[in-house]
């Protein structure tokens, strides 16, 4: 069987690919062409094309998904570290000079740029005689990839770069709702050449993209400019077709368990290939993980805490009688538990509430946060044994089925019309799974608080919804003032000095 580590070093001898990271997006010698090393009538090279692809959207950076999510009021950012640009970014306090802020930027346009590249090499598969619906269906996974990223520099800037040709005289920098629409066009182009199964169910590649991921990624496009007809549409679909089912395990659907669990639309895969030492393909989940642990496995090696579900989002959940959802959400620590109870509301909690996990980790007190994020927790005993570093061999999980059926709801609540059941229907399936009770009648505020209970910590939709809302209040919280002029990180001013049709942009923009 094909997978996505087999093929993970066929993006080096790719015919074009990207100089450096650090070249500007807008010089010459920035693409460099080889030729005459790939055998283009190959439809195995083909499918390395492909691979090289997916290889830039798995090398996302420890510090991009964190710097999406850390201005939403489910997460703080850990305090009393070298990131004081991560904390102020989380106070609202901008400097375009952070490094993070150049990192996600140059990384993530970066990647966009190379996986247009990858398309133009399946077209040369494609003049090689390789078979043309097979290009079609390679060429439209990238699409998505490509949609997916662009989504995501877009929620955190704003207007950036629309790239679809490794001519770099036309790459444009789009206002944001343009480029939803270009996204949500794209998916339409690319969804009738992708497999019709869910992620999980590929036998060629398991947990690559398909029409339903495709479908997703438009929806989302759609939902951050108000379209909502077109969020029914596509969600309706994907509830429609029965390819998923909500894992039945909430807890465990972020550990070993979880990983392509049915439920899950897009995944980022890493794996130890269950060996003690030797290869291992992972994501530095340290960042999210307290600095100070006892583990059930003594070897097992803490995080670095600088990721903090904030009290906010704890005590929303207590006061809906939240269980496993917070279980799994949160880390406490004696020291948060204190503080919570410091709030007369909150200074009885429930006797689950504890320091130790389920899974016999002790989260004992650290400097940086009062308490770690659980979505990012990997149980010291899942860790292969050998294996000591924090959360290796855990999956990221992007998109879920879960968040398909929110959106779905949303978009009836403001006003369309849906063919795959009521609001109140996928908001109940998603609540009963966490053990609470029937919703009717549902309104577009109890979907919003299902999609904060159900979603937090999670890439930055809590704080993403609130911003396409404008829910200034919601995000105004614990001492912080929010404003809509603070929606988007500024562009860093390394990518300014560099590239020209970003810098010209940002002139025009300046003088209007």
């Amino acid at each position: 069987m094909k997978n996505i580590f087999k093929f993970r070093i066929i993006l080096f001898i790719l015919p074009v690919f990207l100089f450096t990271c650090e070249d500007n997006l807008d010089e010459e010698q920035e693409l460099i062409v080889l030729t005459g090393q790939i055998d283009y009538t190959s439809e195995d090279g083909a499918f390395g094309a492909l691979i090289g692809a997916y290889e830039k959207f798995q090398s996302v950076g420890w510090e991009q998904i964190p710097l999406l999510a850390v201005r939403g009021d489910d997460v703080n950012a850990g305090g009393l570290g070298d990131q004081q640009g991560f904390a102020d970014t989380d106070n609202y306090i901008y400097d375009n000079s952070y490094w993070m802020y150049n990192s996600i930027f140059e990384n993530w346009s970066q990647d966009i740029l190379q996986i247009t590249s990858q398309i133009e090499s399946l077209e040369r598969f494609r003049d090689g005689g390789v078979n043309s619906a097979l290009i079609d269906q390679y060429i439209a996974e990238c699409k998505v990839l490509r949609g997916f990223i662009t989504l995501e520099l877009s929620r955190l800037f704003g207007d950036v770069y629309k790239i679809q040709t490794t001519d770099q005289t036309q790459i444009e920098v789009l206002p944001k709702d343009e480029l939803m629409v270009w996204i949500s066009t794209q998916m339409d182009e690319a969804i009738p050449n992708l497999l019709d199964v869910a992620p999980s169910q590929r036998t060629d590649l398991p947990g690559g993209i398909t029409s339903y991921t495709a479908l997703t990624v438009k929806a989302m496009a759609n939902l951050e400019i108000g379209n909502y007809q077109n969020v029914a549409d596509a969600t309706g679909e994907i509830i429609n077709s029965n390819a998923f089912q909500l894992f039945d395990d909430y807890y465990h659907l972020f550990k070993t368990d979880g990983k392509l669990a049915n439920e899950n639309i897009l995944e980022i895969q890493y794996s130890d290939f269950g060996q003690a030492s030797g290869e291992n393909v992972s994501h530095l989940f340290a960042f999210y993980g307290p600095q100070n642990w006892t583990a059930a496995v003594p070897e097992a090696t803490s995080g670095w805490g600088f990721y903090e579900p904030s009290f906010k989002f704890i005590k929303f959940m207590l006061d809906r009688g939240e269980t496993v959802r917070l279980e799994t959400s949160v880390l406490f620590t004696d020291r948060g538990i204190a503080e919570l109870q410091t709030d007369p509301a909150y200074a009885t909690l429930p006797s689950w509430i504890s320091n130790t996990t389920r899974d016999g980790d002790v989260i004992n007190d650290y400097s940086r946060a009062y308490q770690a994020s659980g979505k990012h927790y990997l149980p010291s005993m899942e860790l292969t044994s050998g294996r000591t570093d924090y959360g290796t061999n855990k999956n990221y999980t992007v998109i879920r089925y879960a968040e398909v059926l929110l959106m779905y709801a949303e978009a009836l609540t403001r006003g369309a019309t849906g063919t795959a059941g009521t609001a109140d229907n996928a908001v109940n399936e998603v609540r009963n799974r966490a053990g609470l009770g029937n919703l009717s009648g549902v309104t577009s505020d109890q979907v919003m608080d299902e999609k904060f209970a159900e979603l937090a910590m999670e890439w930055g939709i809590r704080y993403h919804d609130m911003v396409r809302l404008e829910k200034t209040e919601e995000l105004s919280y614990d001492g912080r003032t929010f404003t809509m002029q603070k929606a988007y990180l500024p562009y860093p001013q390394e990518q300014l000095d560099q590239s020209y049709i970003l810098n010209d942009y940002y002139q025009s923009q300046q003088n209007n």
